[in-house]
């Protein structure tokens, strides 16, 4: 099994790898002449830019959304509990396209801003909503036994328990900030993302993108460095055990109630209403258009097949990743699962350009084929599916496995006939999640897709480049239609809708 994880692990790092010797071929002075420069440190100062505030923006959004569903007599939470997570079915660049076929001249830094903070925001509001859910009661009982009245009972002892589901939050929307591509492009705000793909693809300038995607990975690397300082420096306010599964008191809001669930109705009104109604209002024309229901099938036919191969890919090499993990916990099996992260970190960009490289260099049979892009999808979300084989492998009782080997059976037809059998729902809900992320992806299928063919993603792409806005809604309300059944799902499995249950 470890043989097989390294094998999986080398070909999720095989283009972070191909990127920086490529990048280290190109020598130190070239290096050099590219990096220091004045437009460097203008991409720089703006994607960090964004990235911070954005991210402050959706720490507020997200924690003042979980805190108000979680732990108020808010009216209407349950309704809420939905809206607060369904902004992550609509990616980024349909949002984008949609604000900016809404509101003439909505372009630049701010714009770019607020489209990614409306998408964003459930990366925080999910794991603090959960957090909330999962704290235990009994502290809070006994502060409160202490004379504290629940307002500072929550500031004084719930708030501390947030601070790693917050700092988790945020880094997701630092990451994703830093790695978008569509939105930011779209709304024309010059972002490292949109550099390296406006080098490569239309500037044909393979070393200048090499070495502006050399420092996107090293912005990442630091953003990655940073949250494991912070992860070590909050680990004291991890609960030892389970906490006491007893409702929580709720905080009551009085003549605020109606002005907080006000303040969320417009937030989920830009956030949904925004895209839903531009989409509806362009749906009809974009569908009528001649030709348009084949080139819709064909599109859809062409994301399907090749997210199905993606996550068959993707499965393939995670299941001996995450059976080392489960089953051989350890420094080496924790090696193995942070750096199936690493390459996730990695826009999709920076991949999808390294494996152009490497397949033009190294592998040309594989280059214009949908096995390189299927490759892409198994590097960019491994660590989705690693995350739930290991999972489902921990929930399945060992002592069976045991049992079978002791009759006999060699561990190949264990894990064949015990382990995988007792693991395939929990593994189907990975590749579910990997299949309908693959789905939405946009950077590197544009880099990588065979000449001649197009997804639901390229082609909203492609008509939105032009201004082609009715023509572009079908492709892109069927992936919101497809990207709302995960986002349901994620929803209910972290507490946000569990947690409304026996407090009212």
């Amino acid at each position: 099994m470890l043989g097989l994880a390294a094998i999986a692990l080398a070909v999720a790092l095989l283009p972070l790898v191909y990127l920086l010797v490529r990048t280290a071929e190109a020598g130190a002075g070239r290096i050099a002449e590219e990096l220091f420069t004045g437009r460097v440190a203008v991409l720089t100062a703006r994607t960090v830019a964004l990235a911070a505030v954005v991210t402050a923006a959706c720490v507020v959004l997200g924690v003042g959304t979980a805190f108000l569903v979680g732990r108020t007599d808010l009216p209407g939470r349950r309704l809420f509990a939905v809206l607060g997570a369904l902004p992550l079915a609509v990616p980024t660049y349909i949002a984008a396209f949609t604000w900016v076929s809404t509101l003439d001249g909505f372009t630049g830094f701010w714009a770019s801003a607020v489209v990614l903070s409306l998408c964003s925001y459930p990366y925080v509001y999910l794991p603090v909503v959960a957090a909330l859910d999962r704290a235990d009661a009994a502290q809070e009982d006994v502060a409160r036994s202490l004379g504290h009245n629940p307002w500072r009972t929550f500031r004084s002892v719930t708030l501390p328990q947030l601070r790693p589901a917050v700092a988790g939050g945020a880094l997701l929307v630092a990451l994703y900030v830093l790695s978008d591509f569509g939105a930011v492009a779209l709304l024309r705000t010059d972002t490292f993302t949109a550099a390296i793909f406006t080098a490569f693809d239309l500037g044909f300038d393979r070393t200048g993108a090499l070495v502006l995607a050399t420092v996107l990975v090293a912005l990442t690397t630091v953003l990655l460095v940073g949250e494991g300082a912070t992860r070590r420096r909050d680990a004291r306010y991890a609960a030892v055990g389970a906490g006491a599964r007893r409702p929580h008191t709720r905080l009551r809001l009085g003549p605020a109630r109606l002005p907080a669930a006000l303040l969320l109705a417009v937030v989920a009104a830009l956030a949904l209403g925004v895209p839903a109604l531009n989409l509806a209002r362009r749906l009809a024309a974009g569908v009528s258009r001649p030709g348009s229901l084949p080139e819709i099938a064909a599109a859809a036919g062409n994301s399907l097949t090749v997210s199905a191969a993606g996550a068959a890919l993707t499965l393939l090499l995670a299941l001996p990743i995450g059976l080392l993990v489960a089953r051989a916990p350890g420094p080496l099996a924790a090696g193995a699962e942070g750096l199936s992260y690493l390459s996730h970190a990695l826009p999709g960009v920076v991949i999808g350009l390294s494996l152009v490289f490497f397949g033009v260099n190294v592998a040309y049979p594989l280059y214009q084929t949908r096995w390189l892009l299927t490759l892409a999808y198994a590097v960019l979300f491994l660590p989705l599916a690693v995350a739930a084989v290991s999972a489902a492998v921990a929930q399945a009782p060992p002592v069976l496995e045991d049992v079978a080997r002791s009759l006999g059976r060699s561990p190949a037809r264990v894990l064949a006939t015990v382990t995988v059998p007792l693991t395939v729902p929990g593994i189907a809900a990975g590749a579910a999640l990997v299949f309908l992320t693959c789905m939405k992806e946009l950077p590197a299928t544009l880099l990588l897709r065979p000449t001649g063919m197009d997804t639901l993603a390229t082609e909203l792409w492609t008509h939105t480049g032009v201004a082609a806005y009715a023509a572009a809604a079908p492709y892109a309300a069927l992936l919101v239609a497809l990207s709302a059944i995960p986002t349901w799902f994620l929803a209910a499995r972290t507490g946000a809708l569990a947690s409304q249950e026996g407090t009212r």
